[in-house]
């Protein structure tokens, strides 16, 4: 049903032809964001982005999870002359969205490996017969000599480099073969590129222009402010209580949970389904086949529990996240902030937490001085770990914390993380902070926590005995604070850089240019006050947040939006797609409130376009119609 009114270059009416490569050129770009994908108006950077590239310039994008990236290449794609060529770096990423975009009409299609040989030989009759309005394809397959001189042959409207961070050295999922795209402007000249990506720091973003060879490329940089995430962190502390606490809040919801290894999200994916949730593991030791059916059940609607390592998620479409959980400290802000980003891309409130300890940041410290990198890297990485690190410790807003590594200023306290909501008791430490410091260099800055915490607390052992710390004048100056006090005292002063680990065993020692100003009384230590139960900083145990989208609605309308939810399960399972490349929560929601009773008032609700309207309309309406008769 495209049937606007849209205008060629002398005014007179163009009557796109549906299926026909071109048909959209000379419209306006806000008619088809209008007409096709059912949007009334541009949000934020998008309709910069989109008057750019229309202008044919080199442009950089920088936009949070969420915040509708892909129209700003998808539209100009099908507005300017030619096939939009979009380089991807995810099978799942690709498929998802080629699977939307035929949804509205658009003819769309990938090329990876996973691809018979006749889907490959009909995308190959498509792509030589023009009738591809966008191909996906992976840098790998797009470089290949095939490739390159089938694509060099066609009339390319826009290159879309898609999570444009892995293009980048700094970056936190970097790829080697995606710094081959600098050769894209040889290959495609005149060809307007757009790089986009969800995060980058100054650094990795003047790395991906200049890996691209884009220097007079504009920057367009939207906040990174996600309004709608609870980010909270947690000392470890009881870690399978804390998670189960944390997911218990979102049964019936999908979840992520990241572990820093494959043997980890086994073990953990083994404890959550014992509990009573459907989880399962993914990581890259996998077979395909296992990936596959482990993906298939997440992109199907499933409110399963995915623990996996960070192999898995970057473009995942799936909108109604409503927590991601970390069990192991990230390697930065930026890959943090990517991760957490999976969670709520429909806008609606989902939790995110983070569990961290001592031994983490001391681990995260050992690997990377062990690393072969040159030391001007080491330098580098070694600093966005100590923002990491400085992260999980603030007692401010976390937020503002968070977005301060991207450089970006929050005027104000967030209102929605952990701290801001139960703002970190905190006590002067300073004492306490000396005497463990002396602990540890007393017993020889070669013993684990426990040993030195038994020392403070005059807590008899054989190894004490064994060494003589009970004869020392460190022995019981500790005994009015808890093991559980200590043990954050000590964690404290890891991220603080006061103490480290020195060996393997995890012996602690001193690093002398940190601890020596606080052993003197010269630099006073606050600390957080740890608490001690395992829940989540944003609710207690067992407590159900409800922010579902049909939480608020009225009786009748929770009624028509979980029977239209049930049609598109139906639907969905019917076509082998993801529920929500039908129609998002948010559009059903927005359905069941207008409760439209006619096709014409359907196509006005945000989220219907044309091809949808044509598709899913007589259903729809059918829908609301047996609800009412059922009422």
């Amino acid at each position: 049903m495209y049937d606007p009114d849209f205008r060629d270059e002398e005014g007179g009416s163009v009557a796109p032809s549906v299926g026909g490569r071109d048909r959209f050129v000379g419209a306006e770009p806000i008619d088809v964001l209008k007409t096709v994908f059912g949007f009334p108006a541009f949000r934020g950077l998008q309709g910069d982005a989109v008057a750019r590239v229309m202008a044919g310039a080199d442009t950089l994008v920088l936009m949070p999870t969420g915040g509708g990236k892909s129209v700003c290449y998808q539209i100009p794609a099908l507005c300017r002359r030619g096939m939009g060529l979009v380089v991807s770096p995810l099978i799942a990423l690709m498929d998802d969205q080629v699977a939307a975009l035929r949804q509205l009409g658009v003819n769309a299609a990938a090329l990876h490996s996973e691809l018979s040989e006749d889907e490959a030989f009909r995308i190959r009759a498509d792509l030589a017969d023009g009738r591809l309005d966008i191909l996906y394809v992976s840098p790998e397959r797009l470089l290949s000599s095939g490739t390159l001189d089938r694509l060099t042959r066609q009339s390319i409207s826009v290159i879309a480099i898609d999570e444009a961070h892995c293009i980048s050295a700094w970056g936190h999922e970097f790829r080697p073969e995606y710094r081959a795209l600098e050769s894209l402007p040889r290959n495609f000249p005149g060809v307007p590129r757009i790089a986009l990506t969800a995060t980058a720091d100054p650094r990795t973003r003047d790395d991906i222009l200049a890996a691209l060879a884009m220097p007079h490329a504009e920057v367009l940089s939207a906040s990174f402010h996600r309004p709608n995430l609870i980010i909270s962190a947690r000392p470890k502390g009881g870690e399978t209580k804390q998670l189960i606490a944390a997911l218990d809040r979102r049964r019936g919801d999908a979840s992520i949970v990241y572990c820093g290894s494959r043997a980890r999200t086994e073990r953990t994916a083994a404890t959550l389904r014992d509990k009573g949730f459907p989880a399962c593991a993914y990581h890259a030791g996998l077979s395909p086949q296992e990936k596959r059916a482990a993906l298939h059940r997440f992109r199907s609607g499933e409110p399963i529990v995915m623990v996996a390592t960070i192999a898995f998620g970057m473009g995942i479409d799936r909108p109604d996240v409503r927590a991601v959980v970390h069990l192991d400290m990230p390697s930065s802000a930026e890959a943090y902030y990517q991760q957490i980003g999976r969670a709520g891309r429909d806008g609606l409130p989902s939790d995110t937490l983070l569990l961290y300890g001592g031994e983490d940041m001391t681990r995260a410290r050992y690997w990377l001085d062990q690393s072969a990198a040159p030391e001007s890297e080491k330098r580098v990485m070694r600093g966005r770990l100590e923002a990491m690190i400085a992260l999980t410790e603030t007692t401010s807003c976390r937020t503002r914390a968070l977005l301060a590594c991207f450089g970006e200023v929050l005027p104000e306290p967030c209102g929605h993380c952990d701290n801001c909501r139960s703002p970190a008791p905190t006590f002067d430490g300073t004492e306490a902070a000396r005497k463990l410091l002396s602990a540890v260099y007393r017993t020889g800055q070669r013993f684990g926590a426990l040993h030195v915490i038994s020392v403070l607390r005059g807590k008899p052992s054989d190894s004490a005995s064994r060494n003589g710390h009970d004869k020392l004048s460190v022995w019981g100056i500790g005994k009015d604070g808890s093991e559980t006090f200590w043990r954050g005292v000590v964690r404290q002063l890891i991220a603080r850089g006061a103490l480290r680990m020195g060996d393997e065993h995890g012996g602690l020692a001193l690093n002398d240019e940190v601890a020596r100003p606080i052993l003197r009384g010269d630099e006073p230590v606050m600390l957080r006050e740890d608490a001690i139960e395992a829940e989540t900083a944003s609710g207690r145990k067992g407590e159900r947040r409800n922010d579902s989208p049909a939480d608020d609605l009225p009786e009748e309308a929770r009624r028509i939006f979980d029977a239209l939810k049930l049609w598109r399960r139906a639907e969905a399972r019917e076509q082998e797609i993801p529920p929500y490349v039908i129609f998002h929560d948010a559009t059903l929601r927005d359905i069941a409130l207008e409760q439209p009773g006619s096709l014409a008032e359907l196509g006005r609700v945000k989220g219907v376009g044309g091809s949808k309207l044509d598709r899913y309309g007589e259903a729809v309406l059918r829908t609301l119609l047996d609800v009412g008769l059922a009422a």
